[in-house]
């Protein structure tokens, strides 16, 4: 899976816009093959926002090629609409 970071392996966090660092942090979730991987708004950062599809992509070719599961928690309804399966609370009531 290409995260497009490959040429920033010499360069500081500080150095690295948003995305990149946001991209960074998905491969060092991915790093040991886990099972199972919990996100809190992955997308937040990714300079890609405006294209969910190409987020989406990311964490279901991770499933498709390593076994990882993703649970995100996501404000984003495009983003939150692609998944497999969606789980909403909306005041407190939870639904889905």
């Amino acid at each position: 899976m290409k995260l497009g970071i490959a040429g920033r392996r010499d360069h500081k966090p500080s150095e690295m816009s948003g995305g990149e660092q946001q991209r960074t942090a998905v491969a060092r979730a991915l790093i040991n093959s886990p099972a199972i991987v919990f996100a809190d708004e992955p997308s937040g950062n990714l300079d890609f926002r405006q294209r969910p599809q190409n987020s989406i992509n990311y964490f279901s070719n991770s499933d498709r090629i390593w076994g990882t599961r993703f649970v995100i928690v996501t404000h984003n309804v495009d983003f939150a609409n692609m998944a497999d399966r969606k789980i909403e609370i909306k005041d407190g009531v939870i639904s889905g």
